[in-house]
């Protein structure tokens, strides 16, 4: 199996070590990470969502008009926006940057934030929203005629769009959420279930869990890790780099009055169910951030020498990860030294592996 990598664009430079500077979008900073992941060799990159930020399908098409070959992973919220209608916005998108989007529904486990934006129901029921949402936004995608939908949620007549993806048989969906809910929904309508960073046991259990979701589908499904690696000429230098980095956000979050409030989601929870058993799990995975900040995002850490974590990368493509989604606490200098130092040599030892599977099979 091949592997992708995903990095990361925001609107300006910050990060739990950067405090932002400037206004909350800076059209020359997303030119220059974006360029910085095409040349890279990022296979995309993601542009996050908020109730309080940039819009993520604007930001996408800007860095889609100043790059050549990066893809693009949309965060998208249902139920903000009508699904014909963002069927629509996304095909038109798509072929304006030649088949470089995918959508990354995320469908939100803070309730305050959702009330930000006018979403008062609970969780279950947003992902029983999500669930339409998904019915109706795929027909638009693929139906040739025009179709009637009857949901709780959504009601559309003579539905129908003229413009069709270059991408069969539809854009790309990935989604997160890792509570039951979430996973049914999942398991409907993925074509990549994201994971935050987790340990090896957490990971190949949840994996178990989406596949028989998906099996019951008739589906078959792939799966992303999402990963802050620390990266650094000796083992022991990489350590001191994540100790200083855990020095530097608990400052800033000191500064910045943090409180740490109860998670918000099933997949915070999980995160500081790993950092509850230690700041390094496993062979190289950190939880310090998440275990500072509530796991409030991607947060857990691979830390090491280039060749050391990719190798445990490969652990995490050994238990069914095909997709890396890495940041870092420096962005734009993390994105060019793994675009140096980690990619190509992860994509390395994937092909080898791959090789030595199908010599064995021969």
């Amino acid at each position: 199996m091949t592997i992708e990598f995903i990095g990361y664009i925001g609107g300006h430079h910050s990060s739990e070590i950067h405090p932002r500077s400037g206004p909350a979008l800076q059209p020359e900073y997303v030119e220059t990470v974006a360029r910085a992941h095409d040349e890279a060799g990022f296979d995309r990159a993601l542009v996050a969502f908020h109730s309080n930020s940039p819009d993520s399908a604007l930001i996408a098409s800007h860095a889609a008009s100043v790059t050549k070959k990066l893809k693009f992973l949309i965060a998208h919220r249902p139920g903000f926006t009508a699904p014909t209608l963002a069927a629509r916005q996304f095909t038109t998108l798509d072929i304006f940057n030649g088949g470089r989007t995918a959508v990354h529904i995320i469908t939100g486990g803070d309730d305050l934030e959702l009330r930000a934006d006018g979403s008062y129901i609970g969780k279950d029921e947003r992902y029983a929203r999500t669930d339409e949402y998904l019915n109706v936004l795929r027909q638009e995608w693929i139906s040739e005629k025009p179709f009637d939908y009857e949901g709780q949620y959504y009601q559309v007549e003579g539905a129908h769009s003229a413009v069709k993806s270059p991408q069969q048989p539809h854009i790309p969906l990935y989604f997160g959420g890792s509570s039951k809910a979430a996973i049914e929904v999942a398991g409907k309508h993925a074509d990549v279930y994201a994971l935050w960073g987790e340990t090896y046991e957490q990971v190949r259990d949840v994996v178990k869990q989406v596949r028989a979701e998906a099996a019951k589908h008739g589906r078959s499904i792939r799966f992303s890790l999402s990963l802050r690696p620390i990266l650094a000429d000796t083992e022991a230098l990489a350590w001191e780099r994540a100790d200083r980095i855990l020095q530097q956000a608990t400052a800033l979050a000191e500064r910045a009055g943090f409180v740490r409030r109860d998670p918000p989601n099933e997949g915070s929870r999980r995160l500081l169910a790993a950092a509850a058993q230690g700041s390094r799990l496993d062979k190289r995975l950190w939880t310090g951030i998440a275990g500072l900040l509530g796991a409030q995002g991607n947060s857990t850490s691979l830390v090491g020498t280039p060749e050391q974590v990719a190798e445990a990368l490969l652990d995490y493509y050994d238990l069914g990860i095909t997709t890396f989604l890495i940041r870092g606490f420096d962005p734009l200098e993390d994105a060019v030294e793994y675009g140096k130092r980690l990619i190509p040599l992860t994509r390395k030892l994937v092909a080898e592996r791959e090789q030595r599977k199908a010599e064995k099979v021969a």
